[in-house]
């Protein structure tokens, strides 16, 4: 089989086990409780979703016809691209590990529903935020495995966003489980296992 039409396959296969469940989840988390998605700050509200949309369709353009997205196309070599698959398999599993973690918590901004819990089970006994995390590993996936730069750059576009507004995020669940998730930020990393930002929770009062 052709080498371009095996990664476009195996992308697709991804694609139709990830994103399903990714949707099944969010429906089922969904309560119709409103959600004021302006406390994200209006340049992260003009931009994230926007961006993020843009990426998505250049996936799923590359996915349906490879032609079309070739203007995109990147000179990677082909153990780099096998990479982005075994990525993608493994960000897959992640994210949908996330979510099932989640539950009805699970939100597409910063703001914490009423009926929100602090969540420290899972992938997060030991990151904070390991949907951030997830997603950027399947960012980078989709753009290794494509061999294309613009699904690598609106990917880590929508990563650097993403990392921006986790400040807002913080500081809207020091807000609602003051000390009980200072003492989670005292001992997981924000993104990395092990990595903490102590100065910076001691130091809110938000």
């Amino acid at each position: 089989m052709h080498t371009e039409q095996t990664f476009r396959l195996l992308m697709i296969v991804g694609a139709l086990v990830v994103f399903p469940l990714l949707a099944y989840h969010r429906l089922k988390s969904r309560t119709g409780e409103p959600l004021d998605r302006r406390q994200e700050g209006l340049f992260i509200l003009l931009t994230l979703r926007p961006i993020g949309l843009c990426t998505i369709a250049g996936l799923f353009t590359y996915l349906a016809s490879p032609q079309t997205m070739a203007w995109a196309s990147a000179p990677f070599p082909v153990w780099l691209r096998w990479t982005g698959i075994a990525m993608q398999a493994l960000s897959g599993i992640l994210l949908i590990w996330t979510v099932r973690t989640l539950g009805p918590n699970l939100t597409d901004t910063v703001v914490t529903r009423h009926n929100h819990t602090l969540v420290t089970t899972g992938p997060y006994r030991w990151v904070r935020h390991p949907f951030y995390g997830s997603v950027t590993l399947l960012l980078l996936a989709n753009g290794l495995a494509a061999a294309n730069w613009f699904l690598l750059a609106g990917g880590g576009a929508v990563v650097a966003l993403l990392v921006m507004r986790t400040d807002a995020e913080e500081q809207r669940l020091v807000a609602r489980f003051g000390d009980g998730y200072r003492d989670y930020v005292e001992h997981t990393g924000r993104f990395v296992p092990g990595l903490t930002t102590h100065a910076s929770m001691r130091q809110s009062n938000v």
